[in-house]
């Protein structure tokens, strides 16, 4: 029997009601916990975190909005996430992690043996933290690295750090889904990061949705996409002053890309079904659709709200 899921949002939890979470983690009866916008007491934090730690289970971990709102909750993540080898998918968006949270939790992250997807959206970081995580993204296949990365709505990024994500992106031997939405980037770092995807050989999904992009980088895009063989199949450019027609040339030739994959040589499951190890998003949708594969069995398909 598949382990099951424990998903609670904006709830004032009691120890009761912690123990029972942590309880479900020790018996590896847990594979996706989701605390998204839950208070409990510092104490009961670290209580999570040490059922964390002990978990074989758990492989999509959400403590998004707010949960982690601290430095000192920042290390108890770390130091379990440092013990944990099942963790696949974190998501920490709203919290205000800072380059310093970032810091303490970054060496467990680097280590983590199966960490492929990370949500960082909103939480407050700056280049330095972009730095950090652009050690995420190896260059070749030597080392795990991740598959997504969420960095939605963190508008103290320069351009140079996002010149530091674009390099990183273009050699990055795994990334697939990248999402920069709500960033004001603006067309400047749009053509930076459209010589990244030119350069990627595995980026699949790039969301820009309200990055403050006008025709001249839609243009940039389009003539990529037009003349350059690229992996690139979803390109978000919604809330942005571009004209509807750009937008449209641009999907429609993503769209021809992937009908000339049809029928190619993709590695399949033992159901004759194509295999996607890596976690996949929905867009225009409250929730994230997560396709988990890797390393636990079968396929687990959950929702969680962001």
């Amino acid at each position: 029997m598949l382990p099951g899921s424990i998903q609670i949002s904006g709830e004032s939890l009691s120890s009761a009601e912690v123990k029972d979470v942590v309880d479900s983690l020790r018996e590896n009866s847990v594979r996706l916990l989701s605390l998204r916008g839950c208070r409990l007491s510092d104490r009961d934090f670290g209580r999570v975190c040490r059922g964390l730690a002990e978990s074989h289970s758990l492989a999509q971990l959400n403590l998004n909005l707010g949960v982690v709102g601290s430095l000192e909750r920042v290390r108890l993540l770390a130091e379990a996430l440092q013990t944990n080898r099942s963790v696949q998918s974190l998501f920490l968006h709203g919290s205000p992690l800072t380059d310093a949270g970032l810091a303490l939790l970054n060496p467990a992250l680097a280590v983590h043996p199966s960490l492929v997807s990370l949500d960082l959206g909103d939480c407050m970081l700056g280049d330095e933290g972009v730095n950090l995580i652009c050690g995420l993204l190896p260059p070749d296949g030597a080392k795990s690295g991740l598959k997504e990365l969420t960095l939605s709505a963190n508008p103290a990024v320069t351009a140079k750090g996002w010149a530091r994500l674009a390099i990183a992106v273009a050699h990055s031997s795994q990334i697939r889904v990248l999402n920069l939405d709500y960033n004001p980037l603006g067309d400047h770092i749009a053509g930076m990061l459209t010589v990244a995807v030119a350069s990627s050989r595995t980026l699949e999904v790039l969301d820009l949705e309200g990055t403050g992009l006008t025709n001249t980088s839609a243009q940039i895009l389009l003539d990529m996409v037009e003349n350059y063989p690229t992996t690139l199949r979803t390109l978000i450019l919604a809330e942005n002053d571009i004209s509807t027609d750009l937008q449209q040339q641009i999907s429609d030739l993503l769209s021809e890309g992937e009908d000339e994959e049809e029928g190619d040589g993709h590695e399949l499951d033992g159901q004759g079904r194509e295999k996607h190890p890596w976690i996949a998003q929905r867009k225009n949708s409250n929730s994230q659709m997560v396709l988990l594969t890797s390393g636990l069995g079968d396929n687990l398909f959950a929702e969680t709200e962001m």
